[in-house]
């Protein structure tokens, strides 16, 4: 089993070889690399020489990126523009088209096989004319995007708009054969009508995933087993040769802690998470 690690668990830092090295110690094999400048400046040819560098010195590949969802203007994550492929307005939609070309470029440095693509914004309504604009928008992404040898994987985000069955439909309406599915089980999970169901339809366009809980209510990104999802019906729904990448959020510190002790022990989650996962999938 490929055991990832998205490094939105560190979003809020500047992602350095520490960070990775402790992923490695946690039994991660790979990570997915969240592209958003303040945590690693993608367009910088000199970061992505030195990503490569960490990879290798922790024995670790890079399995995946989350392309940017803000133009970040300088490197805080406070100062982006939102980026939506599915913008009705063409200067608007260009320049996140623009913007997810240069994470993409991230390839030349470092191989990778997937880039995740959020089609819809949080909590956005079906509207023929986003779906036309996020046509355009992948039909361009996908050809750059193959060429260089990367996969476009569409993720299922909360909202009526990007579920994983209007995401299936879009791709076969679209003929989009080139872009798969990221399926994302804590944004299923708060659609409702069963995590396992829903993967289950769409398992025939999965090529990756985000694995993560919660109770139904928030967008938690918990440690699987911490949340309402029932992970034993889900993981039978997985392909077996799915990778299963965790994407969790950034721990809260408690009164008297620290911020290294609480990635610590989430780190050791994480272990114990994967190992539990492994075994349910023996």
């Amino acid at each position: 089993m490929q055991r990832v690690l998205s490094t939105y668990l560190f979003v809020n830092k500047k992602l350095t070889a520490g960070f990775l090295g402790e992923a490695a110690g946690a039994g991660v094999s790979a990570i997915e690399l969240f592209c958003s400048r303040g945590h690693f400046d993608y367009r910088s040819a000199e970061s992505a020489q030195e990503l490569a560098s960490w990879l290798s010195g922790n024995n670790l590949s890079l399995h995946s990126i989350h392309s940017p969802t803000t133009r970040d203007f300088h490197l805080s994550r406070e100062s982006g523009a939102p980026l939506s492929i599915c913008d009705p307005e063409r200067l608007r939609r260009q320049d996140a088209v623009d913007e997810i070309k240069r994470a993409l470029d991230l390839v030349e440095h470092v191989p990778f096989r997937y880039c995740v693509q959020h089609v819809a914004r949080h909590r956005d309504l079906p509207d023929d004319r986003k779906w036309d604009a996020a046509f355009s928008s992948l039909e361009h992404l996908s050809l750059f995007a193959r060429h260089r040898g990367v996969t476009i994987a569409i993720e299922n985000t909360p909202g009526e708009m990007a579920t994983p069955i209007n995401l299936k439909n879009f791709l076969e309406q679209t003929r989009l054969s080139s872009v798969k599915l990221c399926f994302d089980a804590g944004h299923a999970h708060l659609e409702g009508g069963g995590v396992a169901e829903q993967l289950a339809a769409v398992r025939d366009l999965l090529g990756t995933t985000h694995l993560h809980d919660n109770r139904g209510e928030r967008d938690d990104h918990l440690l699987p087993y911490e949340g309402t999802i029932d992970w034993s019906a889900t993981l039978a729904a997985l392909p077996a040769d799915a990778p299963m990448v965790l994407e969790l959020k950034e721990p809260a510190v408690a009164a008297g802690s620290s911020d290294v002790q609480a990635f610590a022990e989430t780190l050791k989650g994480v272990k114990s998470t994967f190992d539990k996962l492994e075994e349910a999938r023996a």
